[in-house]
């Protein structure tokens, strides 16, 4: 019985670490896409974004996505106040804004940036996908 209980403690800090890992990625995902629109480097950028959100924002502004993500009112990076995981999506809430995030099969893309958020309604979000 004692080696049972034993299992089940290690594997449950096995999974606390495990997220604390996903949320540390996510967060550094996230402060990667802001610091590339600051730093001008729109093709960094758009590497972090998900497929749907880049063929979102090249729709929307008619042009290629490492020029359209420098053009979107994203703001610079700040301090990272609070990441939520769920399963394969991450919440991550910046001093400035959110950001919204999905896992792929390499890594965290941003799904939704440059969001605020307005009460009981859905988030105002710069740049979003489908």
């Amino acid at each position: 019985m004692r080696i049972a209980v034993v299992l089940v403690l290690v594997g449950l800090l096995a999974a606390g670490c495990g997220d604390g890992g996903r949320r540390d990625a996510a967060s550094a995902t996230a402060t990667r896409l802001l610091t590339a629109v600051r730093d001008g480097d729109g093709a960094t950028a758009c590497r972090l974004l998900a497929p749907g959100t880049v063929s979102a924002l090249e729709r929307s502004a008619d042009a290629p996505c490492a020029a359209a993500i420098l053009d979107e009112d994203l703001p610079a990076p700040d301090a990272v106040r609070h990441v939520d995981v769920y399963g394969q999506w991450a919440r991550v809430v910046h001093a400035g804004d959110t950001e919204f995030l999905a896992v792929f099969p390499g890594g965290w893309r941003v799904v939704a940036a440059g969001c605020q958020p307005r009460g009981e309604r859905p988030y105002q979000c710069a740049v979003e996908g489908d």
